[in-house]
């Protein structure tokens, strides 16, 4: 080719980008040439010729004499989010029912991962696939990114090591200030022009050193969109607000400080959101009281605390760490109900006879004064033990002690009515997911010493009942009144389908049946999770029978519960971590005070909102722990160890350890022994030669290859397969 034909090319590609970017808009030939900074005559001339063709093929119309503009079929046009690969190539997203258009990386036209774009789809690749080109970039996902900060002599680099970044932010010397080398950085999105490979970054952050707890924590957060520190004005009001309790509001509500109260939590937990009490009445009867935290009383509408609280939506729990909705004055303070201190709060509370059956329910504001506070170790050993001593190996105050004959009581009765309570869940087709939570032991300097797991006991299955026994009486009390009342539901849609198919495939691998014929698919996930139970593959096939459910979420629209077997559910019983919570203590309240007027748009956007904040924090609570797993298995590269094949993708095989439940990637191309192709109906790697199948169940043992915290990333090799 020519050197001036390849310069009509280049300028081709050029030219037509500028009209696809500008749709609706006409150009001449010098407004062009000054877009693509051309200024001498020849490859003016090249913009003259270049125009003429693309009128003549149809391409651009000529409005009148020398001025153009885009002639385009609008059809052609899809607008969405884009998803970027680490290769740079992208994928238009298009939801379930569509097929998502391909991008190569030519003509994502400098587009990040997560941008709002518009796309102009161009002829089909030979597969029949859609391919697009990146014409408009709508919005930005974010203008701020995290990277590792290069610093050279007159200029830098901040390299962001994300899967889906295909590029680095270049920093001038005037941004790189005393930023030092190697640190990782908060990089704010400056520009990207034309004639620029990389975008222009602003650093206005270091983060530390990579790799370093604290620094990988707050990348998590910033990551996430949760902030660990409260605006000041956030604060300085949380901290001037009057927190006595009147002896005017206390007269107001039902007084429950002469009952048997106690709260059960985890050893290290702050904020107390619910206790319960117990008062034995006459003829067998029992009083119970389940008394939430009043948060709604000192987080009032539309103040400046309630915004933050809304914006945050919920508490995060890393593995070092809470990030809490509310203020620690009001979550470990206030509001929490910590023992031998009057605290507001509002209650459900029930007379029941001894099948656990309920001959009266009252809710309400009331005010407590909790006589103790348990951890669920402490509980359980009384349960376990039935006498009323705590050892000192497990008491809080690291003595033992023995609790009065009232509670000893409270505990075993509460006990026997939880057990009840949860077989009637499960007799109704409630899904029992008792899943192992990874812990671990921590050196001085936050390393982890070990991994352990807990499992969820008696003590544990006491509060988990009487909360879900609260939040359902709570959601049957508003939704079954006429006329219907707006309120927050917590609902849970029918599992997928195609996915417990594919569950039934990888159990039946691993020795396991399930009857997907009946009519009552969850008594049958039930059995298989209780014949799992306690096994090496346990994690593994409550994680895929996880994966197989809808996401639970609020919203004003109820269509009932499926994981839980209830008609009404809500969340009443956690609003110091939990937005929705304190909408349903105000709703709650409203109603009981025979108000109705509520804005249903509103409200309908923050149970979308508070869905959407649980999802982040969940991811955020999952990469926390993945980034302390990987810290784990830092020094035992090289060490081999047997594993579960727990996830199969075009890129490999991902890989459970089952001593310590640590996943890493056995990628495609290190698996040596043949050229494998990914079977997307079967989920599985198929050997083109040997026609040797990896899937998911199937037991291996892996060799460590590399641990890489920046992504908080394992690397295994597969050393071999077990047969």
């Amino acid at each position: 080719m020519s050197k001036k034909k390849k310069t009509d090319k280049n300028i081709r590609g050029k030219v037509l980008s500028i009209f696809k970017k500008n749709p609706s808009k006409i150009f001449n030939y010098k407004q062009i040439a000054a877009k693509l900074n051309i200024k001498d005559t020849q490859k003016r001339n090249s913009v003259i010729k270049v125009l003429g063709q693309l009128s003549a093929q149809k391409i651009i119309n000529q409005a009148e004499t020398g001025k153009f503009s885009l002639l385009a079929d609008k059809e052609n046009y899809l607008e969405g989010v884009i998803e970027m690969t680490a290769s740079g190539n992208g994928y238009l997203l298009q939801g379930e029912d569509e097929q998502d258009v391909f991008i190569s990386r030519d003509n994502i036209n400098r587009s990040l991962d997560g941008d709002r774009v518009l796309v102009n789809l161009i002829k089909r690749r030979n597969n029949g696939k859609k391919n697009g080109e990146v014409i408009e970039i709508k919005k930005r996902a974010t203008q701020n990114y995290i990277g590792v900060f290069e610093r050279k002599k007159d200029f830098g680099f901040v390299n962001t090591r994300a899967l889906n970044m295909f590029t680095d932010f270049f920093i001038e010397k005037e941004e790189m200030k005393n930023f030092e080398d190697g640190d990782k950085v908060i990089v704010n999105f400056k520009d990207w022009p034309n004639t620029a490979s990389s975008p222009y970054g602003k650093i206005i952050k270091s983060l530390g050193k990579p790799g370093d707890l604290n620094t990988e924590m707050h990348t998590i957060m910033f990551e996430y969109g949760f902030p660990e520190e409260f605006p000041l004005e956030v604060e300085n009001f949380a901290q001037n607000m009057d927190l006595r309790i009147e002896a005017s509001e206390i007269n107001k509500r039902k007084d429950f400080r002469g009952k048997t109260t106690f709260t059960i939590d985890p050893i290290t937990a702050k904020d107390f959101d619910d206790a319960l009490s117990f008062t034995p009445l006459e003829n067998g009867k029992t009083e119970i009281g389940i008394h939430i935290a009043d948060v709604s009383h000192y987080v009032q509408t539309n103040n400046i605390l309630d915004e933050e609280a809304y914006n945050r939506a919920t508490s995060v729990y890393l593995v070092d760490r809470v990030i809490p909705m509310l203020p620690e004055v009001l979550s470990n303070g206030a509001c929490s109900l910590r023992p031998h201190e009057e605290k507001l709060t509002f209650s459900a509370v029930f007379t029941v006879n001894e099948k656990m059956q309920i001959e009266k329910e009252w809710f309400g504001k009331t005010v407590i004064l909790s006589d103790h506070r348990f951890s669920y170790e402490e509980v359980q050993h009384i349960l376990d033990s039935g006498n009323a001593s705590v050892v000192k190996e497990i008491s809080l105050t690291e003595k033992e002690y023995k609790v009065s004959n009232d509670i000893f009581d409270a505990l075993q009765k509460l006990d026997k009515f939880a057990k009840i309570l949860r077989n009637r869940r499960m007799s109704k087709g409630a899904i029992s997911f008792d899943r192992v939570e990874v812990k671990f032991n921590l050196d001085n300097d936050n390393k982890p010493e070990s991994i352990f797991f807990k499992d969820s006991r008696d003590a544990h299955k006491l509060v988990e009942e009487f909360m879900l026994f609260a939040n359902r009486r709570v959601a049957e009390f508003i939704g079954k009144q006429k006329p219907v009342k707006p309120f927050v539901y917590r609902v849970h849609d029918l599992p997928d389908e195609n996915k417990l198919n594919n569950l039934k495939v990888v159990v039946n691998n691993l020795g396991y049946q399930l009857n997907l014929e009946s009519k009552h698919v969850n008594s049958a996930l039930n059995k298989l999770l209780q014949e799992s139970n306690g096994e090496k593959e346990q994690q593994l096939i409550d994680t895929l029978a996880i994966r197989c459910m809808s996401k639970a979420v609020y919203t004003k629209d109820n269509i009932g519960h499926y994981g839980l077997a209830f008609d009404f559910y809500t969340h009443f019983t956690s609003p110091i971590r939990r937005y929705p919570d304190v909408l349903v203590h105000r709703l709650l309240d409203f109603y009981l005070n025979g108000k109705d007027n509520i804005n249903l748009n509103s409200l309908e956007e923050a149970c979308l909102h508070s869905s959407n904040r649980e999802q982040l924090a969940t991811k955020a609570e999952r990469d926390s722990i993945k980034y302390m797993q990987v810290k784990f298995m830092e020094d035992k590269i090289g060490q081999s160890f047997d594993g579960v094949i727990s996830g199969v993708t075009e890129r490999g095989l991902f890989v459970e350890i089952i001593e310590n439940k640590c996943e890493g990637l056995v990628r495609i191309v290190d698996l040596k022994e043949d050229y494998f192709v990914y079977d997307e109906k079967t989920h599985s790697l198929v050997g083109k030669r040997t026609k040797k199948t990896y899937q998911l169940g199937d037991p291996v043992t892996i060799k460590v290859e590399n641990a890489d915290l920046l992504r908080r990333q394992l690397n295994f090799i597969l050393y071999e397969q077990k047969e």
